[in-house]
C-alpha cells in the first residue's frame, strides 16, 4: 500500500477557496472499521455543490467530496465484511462530512457498507449511484400506494438526469407507460430510446395555474424537480394517485392547495436516499440489477477522470449533464 493517494481536494480558507487533486495520507482520511480501495465514484448535483466555495454543503474544510463509491475492501475489523468484497456505499455522510468517493482510498463505517448486487459490476453501480438508488426506491415506493401500469400513464420530470433517466428506464422495463418531461428539445430522441411513449415540455409543468384541479391526467409521478413543479404534478394527478419527489433544482418551495389530497386523495411521497435502512438499501440495489437493461447503462452514461471533476461539477451545476457521469478514480 502506496503511503499517499490521490484524492480531489476542496478547501477554504481565509486566503480563498481551492479545489484539486492533492495527495494524501491513510493518517488524514476519517474514522471508520473499512477501509475501501476505491475504483468508481460519481458525479450527483451535491458534489457540484461541494465543489464551489458557495455551496453550502460542506461542513468542514479541507474536504473530499463524492456522495458515491464503490471498490474492494482492503482492511476491515468489522467480521460481517470480508477483506476482498466488493461493496458500494452511497448516502449517509459520506461525501458531505465524511471523506468521500473522490479518492483512491475511502475508509468509513461498516453500517454504510452496501455489498455489490449480483449482475452489476462496479462500475455499473457507480452509474446507478445515489441516482439509479434514489431512482428505485421512488418506484417503489410509488408501487405500495397502489401504482401498477393498468392504473395509466406514469409522468417524470428531469427526464434527462441522473435519477430521472433511470426511474423512466425502470418503468418502461417493467410495463409502465411512461411520459417524460423536460426543457430541452434536443433530447427528445434520447428520452424516447429510454421508454418514453410521450415527451412533455417542461414549461407546461412549471406554468401557474388559478385552478387548484385540473383533468386527472397521471396514475402516478416522478419528481426529479421540486419547486415550481410540484403544484402542476399534484393537480393533475388521478383520484388515489401518488406523486415520489425528490429533487430540487426547481427549487425549495412550492404553493399548493389542500384539493388535490381532499378531494382525489392524491399522497405526496416524500423519497429519502442519505438514512435508509440496510434491508432497504439491499432490495433498492437488488430491483436496479434485475429492472434495469444493461444497454441502458450504456446510452446514460459516460466515464472521466478524476482530473475532470471540477468541469464536471460546473457542467452539473449549470443544469448541462444527460444521465450519469462515472468517475474512475485511477485514471
Amino acid at each position: 500500500m502506496a503511503a499517499t493517494f490521490r484524492a480531489f481536494v476542496v478547501n477554504k480558507t481565509e486566503a480563498g477557496f481551492s479545489a484539486g487533486l492533492s495527495a494524501l495520507s491513510h493518517a488524514e482520511l476519517p474514522a471508520g472499521e473499512v477501509l475501501i480501495k476505491v475504483a468508481y465514484s460519481g458525479v450527483n448535483y451535491k458534489d457540484g455543490l461541494a465543489s464551489i466555495p458557495e455551496g453550502k454543503v460542506v461542513r468542514s474544510y479541507p474536504f473530499v467530496p463524492g456522495i458515491d463509491l464503490a471498490g474492494v475492501v482492503e482492511e476491515s475489523s468489522d467480521p460481517r465484511i470480508s477483506v476482498g468484497r466488493e461493496v458500494l456505499v452511497t448516502g449517509y455522510d459520506l461525501g458531505v462530512s465524511h471523506y468521500g468517493g473522490f479518492s483512491e482510498y475511502a475508509r468509513v463505517f461498516a453500517d454504510w457498507v452496501v455489498p455489490k448486487p449480483a449482475g452489476l459490476t462496479l462500475q455499473e453501480a457507480m452509474a446507478l449511484g445515489t441516482a439509479g438508488f434514489t431512482a428505485a426506491l421512488a418506484v417503489n415506493q410509488l408501487e405500495k400506494n397502489w401504482l401498477q401500469p393498468s392504473n395509466g400513464p406514469v409522468l417524470v420530470t428531469g427526464a434527462t438526469g441522473g435519477a430521472g433517466s433511470i426511474a423512466l428506464s425502470i418503468l418502461s422495463k417493467i410495463g409502465y407507460e411512461v411520459v417524460a418531461s423536460t426543457g430541452k428539445t434536443s433530447e427528445h430522441e434520447y428520452l424516447r430510446e429510454l421508454g418514453a411513449s410521450e415527451i412533455l415540455d417542461r414549461a407546461i409543468t412549471t406554468a401557474e395555474s388559478s385552478r387548484p384541479l385540473e383533468k386527472e391526467r397521471w396514475a402516478g409521478c416522478v419528481d426529479a424537480v421540486g419547486g415550481s413543479t410540484l403544484p402542476y404534478l399534484l393537480r393533475t394527478t388521478k383520484y388515489g394517485g401518488s406523486v415520489a419527489t425528490f429533487g430540487n433544482t426547481g427549487g425549495v418551495t412550492f404553493s399548493t392547495t389542500v384539493f388535490p389530497f381532499i378531494l382525489r386523495g392524491v399522497n405526496l411521497l416524500g423519497i429519502d436516499s442519505l438514512s435508509v435502512p440496510l434491508d432497504v438499501r439491499r432490495t433498492a440495489w437488488a430491483r436496479l440489477a434485475e429492472a434495469l437493461p444493461h444497454e441502458v447503462l450504456e446510452r446514460t452514461t459516460r466515464v472521466a477522470r478524476l482530473a475532470e471533476v471540477p468541469a464536471l461539477a460546473g457542467e452539473i451545476m449549470q443544469g448541462n449533464m444527460r444521465g450519469h457521469v462515472v468517475i474512475d478514480v485511477n485514471a
